[in-house]
């Protein structure tokens, strides 16, 4: 059996009541022509009493379904109403295609025809609208499989769609359905849909403007005339949604400006004869820009003092109107009652126009009852212990409900990481009108891996790794994390344990324990290597929602051997310490962080500053102090600028005279300053000499012209900024991360050793630039980033774009 659709072509919309009214007419139509036969073989002659009911041809449906719709039982007196009536019941329930009544002297008997079952649906060729959103629709309205098949059901839902897709624009879409009919009274329903092309947009004409330019106007709305970039945005293609919304895009920017009685007088859209393009005139009246005049507070308050909500009006006597001024007062009033407990408090302006251009503004406010939380429930955290959740929530049980403490507290669970998402909703408790649940859904998402590592990286070259990491160790909210990692520049293992919640009131502990062996010269850096052992214990307690303080202290074991023809400040300052340090490092840092987001933020800021020395006692005696921030700045619905700093300054004191070389900060590369090599900026090492005095010159010049290798300083500064965009023609860029860049800073020594010749102190000169673009991706293998970046100020060198490619970056 095949079914065509009838095509909706709506011309104007001005025609719109008339296609409903179509739609109508076709669907009472197919429900008279395909109505049940309804036949029975009842004698009309007279009444009788029925000794028994026999059911005949039922197959899926139960027996005792059917004896509970028909209102006839064993002992009653049946006649030709009583048939009527159970006639019209069996269909009515839209089990039955087919129904016939007999009587077999005192036996009623009932012949049943079933409806067949759906056994499934297919979609074909739907593109602009999802086939999960398809498949939902059909379901709400019974058309799923294992349901009993309605054919009129199936029509109606396919007027329904076509509909749906001329609301896009797109006016040649049809719908084409075929039902196959299968064994045991079984049917597949296949929906084959052709879309057809969205109508573009040809021009749109505002008329009655006289304040505003049209060219001012069709500038605020989303739907724009065609471009060379329409190709990329898509914002010439008509949809009624994007027209229904820029039209109250127009209305809201009158009203904020001012005239508190715009009207927008008509709307047409008209289609070119080949339904490829539409014309959009939009008719408006502005009226006039009043005044704010009186601005009051009533209704009901509470236990509120009315001074607290009138000092949250931003509403005051002078002002041009603005609609959006009294939505945003609104919105204030409503939540300080909702933090108060007043969680189904309402509050509306009412704009009152008088005939001297003013305006009087009413704020009519309900608090209604305040709301007390009778209980807070956690619903999808299979593996999340219920009590890791709930020291994360700021509202108590038994106490006022606070629209800000529930906020809060679903912030705070997302930050936690380990949840997909987070919702929450607070349904009225049944039978009260004072009291109401919290109920927090949470999706888990996994927290813990077992990975091995086979990357590669610009800087470090090939990297093998095996790493075990739970970040919520058994639902308990501990980490626990064993690594193995080797590369041409570091060879370490480490352990590492941290508790967040030591004790109940947020105070953190962590335990780590490592080797390492840090070879430098594979990372561009002075010849020579190290070998570390250390155990550390951190502790860590807060000291708001978004601040945090932590301290430590590291026990450290370092061992120094000097490479092939080492530099002559590693020689010297060996032949002063000696080659092994044993150093007790103490640490202090503060963290303040309001990011929205742990991975590709794009709202709040995030600082840390930071202090280690190595306590009184060590064989060396140094500090250091470094300072991270970033923040970022939304400056469109897709362009969000970041900016970015880390500063760092190391010293001696005691009898140690200066940082030692291996604890010097170092700028070059992803991370730093993109467009150099990986710890390739600052200073660098002054080559040792061979038996008749002269330099044994190793490595390379760097781009400003300085031989030897690169070998940091006690001083970093590194400044950028990133315009970040969404990438073109993806949908979901959660993923992605491009931007363009700009990096500037440098490393400096203010202790620059005597026998160094390419050392330098701070010197504005001395700071390199680069810019360039880069795209971050978080992929199924880890995170990827590329950039393509070009140095700016460099001396001797051409400026030449440089490719750069790191796998397994931390953002």
């Amino acid at each position: 059996m095949r079914l065509n659709w009838t095509k909706i072509l709506a011309r104007s919309a001005g025609c719109g009541l008339g296609v409903v009214a179509i739609l109508a007419l076709l669907s009472n139509a197919v429900h008279a022509a395909q109505a049940p036969r309804q036949s029975y073989n009842l004698s009309q002659a007279g009444e009788f009493v029925v000794a028994d009911v026999r059911l005949q041809g039922l197959q899926r449906v139960s027996a005792g379904t059917v004896f509970n719709i028909i209102p006839i039982s064993v002992g009653d007196r049946v006649d030709n109403l009583a048939v009527r009536q159970i006639t019209r019941s069996l269909f009515a329930s839209g089990y039955f295609n087919d129904i016939q009544i007999a009587r077999d002297g005192g036996v009623l008997i009932v012949s049943l025809s079933e409806r067949p079952a759906i056994e499934s649906i297919e979609l074909e060729g739907n593109k602009a609208i999802e086939s999960e959103a398809l498949l939902g629709g059909l379901a709400d309205q019974g058309l799923q499989e294992g349901e009993i098949f309605k054919q009129a059901t199936l029509e109606r839902m396919g007027l329904e769609l076509e509909r749906q897709y001329v609301s896009q624009g797109r006016y040649g879409a049809s719908i084409d359905s075929e039902i196959e009919e299968l064994p045991r009274n079984r049917v597949n329903i296949k929906i084959n849909v052709e879309e057809g092309e969205s109508s573009g947009i040809r021009h749109i004409n505002v008329v009655g403007n006289r304040a505003f330019t049209e060219a001012q106007l069709l500038d605020r709305l989303e739907l724009k005339h065609p471009s060379i970039l329409s190709f990329y945005r898509n914002d010439d293609k008509y949809a009624r949604e994007k027209l229904s919304g820029d039209l109250e895009t127009l209305e809201a920017f009158y009203k904020d400006r001012g005239y508190a009685d715009f009207d927008i007088t008509s709307t047409q859209v008209s289609i070119t004869p080949d339904r490829q393009q539409v014309y959009i005139t939009v008719g408006v009246d502005e009226g006039k820009v009043y005044t704010i005049n009186d601005v009051n507070l009533v209704g009901e308050l509470g236990d509120v003092r009315a001074a607290d909500l009138e000092s949250l009006i931003v509403v005051a006597n002078g002002q041009t109107f603005s609609q959006a001024l009294i939505t945003a007062t609104e919105e204030r009033l409503t939540a300080a009652l909702g933090n108060g407990g007043f969680t189904f408090a309402t509050a509306s302006g009412v704009p009152k126009l008088n005939d001297d251009d003013t305006v009087d503004v009413e704020f009519f406010v309900d608090a209604g009852k305040r709301a007390y939380v009778r209980r807070i429930n956690f619903t999808g955290n299979e593996l999340t212990q219920d009590r890791v959740m709930r020291r994360e929530i700021r509202q108590m049980e038994a106490g006022w409900a606070s629209t800000a403490q529930i906020d809060l507290s679903k912030v705070r669970l997302e930050r936690l990481g380990y949840f997909k998402g987070v919702e929450v909703e607070t349904p009225q408790v049944p039978g009260t009108d004072d009291q109401i649940d919290v109920d927090f859904s949470v999706e888990e998402q996994p927290s813990g891996a077992i990975s091995g590592t086979l990357a590669y990286s610009q800087g470090y070259g090939l990297i093998l790794g095996a790493n075990y990491q739970q970040s919520n160790l058994q639902g308990s909210g501990n980490s626990l994390s064993v690594g193995l990692s080797y590369s041409q520049f570091q060879q370490s293992i480490n352990f590492n344990y941290f508790d967040p919640y030591f004790t109940l009131d947020g105070i953190s502990r962590g335990y780590n324990v490592f080797l390492r062996r840090l070879d430098y010269d594979a990372r561009n850096i002075a010849r020579y290597s190290t070998d570390a052992a250390g155990v550390g214990v951190n502790f860590g307690f807060p000291i708001g929602e978004t601040q945090r303080i932590n301290f430590g202290m590291n026990i450290e074991q370092t061992e120094i051997r000097e490479g092939f023809a080492a530099a002559q400040e590693i020689s010297e300052f060996i032949q002063r310490n000696g080659s092994t340090a044993l150093n007790f490092k103490a640490n202090l840092s503060w963290l303040r962080s309001t990011l929205n987001r742990g991975v590709f933020a794009d709202r709040g800021s995030s600082q840390s500053l930071g202090l280690t020395f190595a306590a009184p006692g060590s064989d060396l005696e140094f500090y250091k102090v470094t300072y991270q921030g970033e923040k970022y700045f939304p400056l469109t619905n897709i362009f969000t600028l970041k900016l970015r700093t880390e500063l760092g300054f190391g010293g001696s004191y005691g009898d140690s005279p200066s940082l030692p070389f291996y604890e010097h900060f170092f700028a070059g590369g992803f991370g730093s300053i993109r467009g150099f090599e990986n710890s390739t900026l600052g200073p660098r090492s002054t080559p040792p000499l061979d038996a008749d005095g002269n330099p044994i010159i190793i490595g390379n010049f760097d781009n400003d012209g300085r031989y030897g290798q690169p070998f940091g300083g006690n001083l970093l500064l590194e400044f950028s900024a990133e315009l970040i965009f969404p990438l073109p023609f993806v949908e979901d860029n959660r993923q992605f991360r491009p931007a363009l860049f700009f990096d500037a800073g440098n490393v400096f020594n203010t202790e620059c050793p005597l026998v160094s010749t390419n050392c330098f102190d701070f010197d504005t000169d001395e700071l390199r630039y680069s810019a360039g673009i880069g795209l971050s991706w978080l992929s199924g293998f880890g995170p990827l980033t590329f950039a393509i970046s070009k140095p700016i100020n460099t001396k001797f060198f051409d400026e030449e774009e440089s490719f750069q490619f790191e796998l397994g970056k931390t953002f």
